[in-house]
């Protein structure tokens, strides 16, 4: 009879690749620093949440009308924390691990190959569309300062709206290479102070304007399919402002944890915080600004304040800061996703050089559609309703209902259903218009003009 090696031996083997692995764990960028404070989980989900899509919600109220518009906007604020507070919660809901990314959610809700397919398209699609938006939206503020600047000066040349995406993405070549979530916390929290300044400076300039004689709050589409179309198109710009879910548990994963302190505390009360903010942005500039400008507002807001110069001009230039910092938020996962896949399924070798070709020619990919497509509102439309639905409204509670399995028409059984309905209604309705918004922009479009 030989003797039985101990239960808890590991082979040298298994040592070497444990050992392998928690190197890689240490390099890739969602996973190698974990020491984060719970006002970092604070103003990274506003960075991520107040994005450019603030901007656009007076225009969205313009096609919704004040009943519907009101009522969508505060379904959106209540769902999307909901299901926020669902994928806190299951962050660490197995003993002693942790779902550091969301497609190791869905892969445990739904199986290892069906859970990686379901999540990695839609959040792949979230995580680059934003990307590419952020990439425009720079660009046409950093073209807004210029022009407002221009306006007293005879000798100034136009610019093409390409130089100025161009611009704007030359810092993203350099700040990509920051290497991980807690070492962009500076630039997040200076992008979280500037969406909180330019969504005040948007509505309190709105504000002062006063409300135009000839305001008019009837819809701004003349033919019933107009109408149509503008509301559906509306339903995506709402869900694209709501867009944090597709890094909460990459944000999570930063933050430390044991048995005794799990990171579902600190996290959940910088949600909070950030929810609190989120309300004070948006809620404000959508009915203030959709009250002063009525159904003649621009898809961007402050497009529609002309004056006084300076204000435009501060105003825009904290747009393109807090993108700068929201593009950063949005790309870190997609780095992660990439040099994973690069190191441990086709074995290169994690070194600097490898991030750094990884990211820059990921800079240069989001700069190069942003100067291609830069239809703004249309953008905001098709991929809010397309991507930002399921991964935001739906798919969380898909999750809950697979893992937790609440009793039939229990409370949660309820809520996670009405959810799930909302959810899949944008996604089916919100990239219509969008579309259709795209189609009748590019009419008139040539391309890189």
């Amino acid at each position: 009879m030989g003797t039985q090696a101990p239960s808890h031996y590991k082979s040298p083997d298994i040592e070497a690749r444990l050992q392998k692995q928690k190197e890689i764990d240490n390099w890739l960028p969602i996973t190698s620093s974990r020491n984060a404070k719970w006002w970092y989980s604070a103003f990274h989900n506003v960075t991520a949440m107040v994005g450019a899509g603030v901007l656009s919600l007076p225009y969205a109220m313009s096609n919704l009308g004040w009943g519907p518009g009101v009522v969508i906007l505060v379904l959106s604020w209540i769902i999307t924390l909901y299901t926020l507070w669902q994928m806190v919660e299951m962050h660490e809901m197995v003993p002693g691990k942790r779902f550091d990314r969301y497609h190791e959610l869905g892969q445990y809700a739904f199986g290892e190959k069906l859970g990686l397919w379901i999540v990695v398209p839609q959040q792949l699609i979230v995580e680059v569309g934003v990307n590419i938006v952020y990439m425009v939206t720079g660009g046409k503020s950093l073209q807004k300062v210029h022009d407002v600047i221009c306006q007293h000066k005879s000798h100034c040349a136009k610019m093409k709206l390409t130089y100025f995406i161009m611009i704007f993405s030359s810092v993203h070549f350099v700040l990509s290479h920051l290497p991980n979530f807690n070492s962009i916390a500076g630039v997040s929290l200076a992008a979280a102070v500037m969406s909180l300044s330019y969504s005040t400076i948007a509505w309190a300039a709105s504000l002062g304007k006063g409300v135009k004689p000839e305001v008019s709050y009837a819809s701004r589409h003349h033919s019933d399919v107009g109408k149509m179309f503008g509301f559906f198109n509306a339903l995506g710009d709402v869900a694209f402002a709501y867009a944090g879910h597709n890094v909460v548990l990459e944000i999570q994963a930063t933050i430390p944890s044991s048995p005794e302190k799990p990171s579902k505390g600190p996290m959940w009360k910088g949600v909070i915080v950030a929810y609190i903010v989120v309300a004070l942005c948006y809620f404000p500039v959508a009915l203030i600004g959709y009250y002063i400008f009525g159904n003649s507002v621009e898809d961007n807001i402050l497009i529609s304040l002309q004056k006084p110069g300076w204000l435009i001009i501060a105003a825009n230039l904290f747009v393109v800061v807090h993108v700068i910092g929201s593009y950063q938020i949005y790309a870190m996962p997609v780095f992660d996703m990439l040099e994973t896949v690069l190191v441990k399924k086709l074995k290169f070798k994690p070194t600097w050089y490898l991030r750094f070709i990884t990211r820059n020619v990921y800079v240069a990919f989001t700069m190069f559609i942003a100067i291609t497509f830069p239809f703004f509102g249309g953008l905001l439309g098709f991929f809010g309703g397309f991507a930002f639905a399921p991964t935001t409204y739906f798919l969380p509670c898909i999750m809950w209902l697979a893992i937790y399995k609440p009793r039939k028409f229990s409370l949660s059984w309820w809520t996670n259903w009405t959810c799930i309905v909302l959810g899949i209604l944008l996604m089916v309705l919100a990239p219509i218009g969008g579309l259709r918004t795209i189609i009748i922009n590019a009419k008139d479009y040539h391309f890189y003009s």
